[in-house]
């Protein structure tokens, strides 16, 4: 299933690590079906992490393709990497710029686990960047997530009625 994900910016008082209280703005990445979606669910996510209010400032479609995050990394990094297709029926090749995200500690480790990542891939690819990311944090659609209203529920089943399917009742 294709991912959309969608970046964050929200805006809250924070307490660095002084014990000072400052406004910080931050970025986060989530998987989403729509831009009230997102919006609901990063709601969700800072009344969890957040004390006090917050405003959520921007949300826009990422041009990030997949995410790859790792049990340890400190920092999300940002790759670009440009594909080479061929396009059969024109048969000229199609340069695809993709973006992909990676959790580690420094650029190398970056740099390694993108290779891992994409040792799948068949076609000729370029690593034209990696640098770190504003990302903060990434949040992937968990199913646990899914919010169903009280007042709606799942649709059952249709009830056929037998003289549509041509059945005999058994009265």
């Amino acid at each position: 299933m294709m991912q959309t994900w969608f970046e964050c910016k929200v805006k809250y008082n924070k307490v660095d690590e002084n014990g000072r209280e400052r406004l910080v703005n931050e970025s986060y990445l989530l998987d989403a079906v729509s831009f009230t979606d997102a919006e609901a669910r990063i709601i969700r996510q800072l009344q969890a992490m957040v004390r006090g209010e917050f405003t959520v400032t921007d949300i826009k479609k990422s041009k990030i393709s997949e995410v790859f995050p790792f049990e340890n990394g400190e920092w999300w990094y940002r790759a670009t990497i440009n594909l080479v297709t061929v396009d059969e029926e024109a048969g000229k090749e199609k340069k695809l710029r993709t973006f992909y995200l990676i959790m580690a500690d420094d650029i190398q480790e970056a740099l390694a686990r993108l290779e891992e990542s994409l040792s799948f891939l068949v076609v000729p690819y370029v690593i034209t960047s990696i640098n770190v990311s504003n990302i903060v944090d990434v949040f992937p659609y968990a199913p646990a997530e899914a919010v169903i209203p009280p007042h709606l529920r799942p649709l059952e089943a249709p009830q056929t009625d037998p003289v549509e399917t041509g059945e005999e009742s058994e009265e």
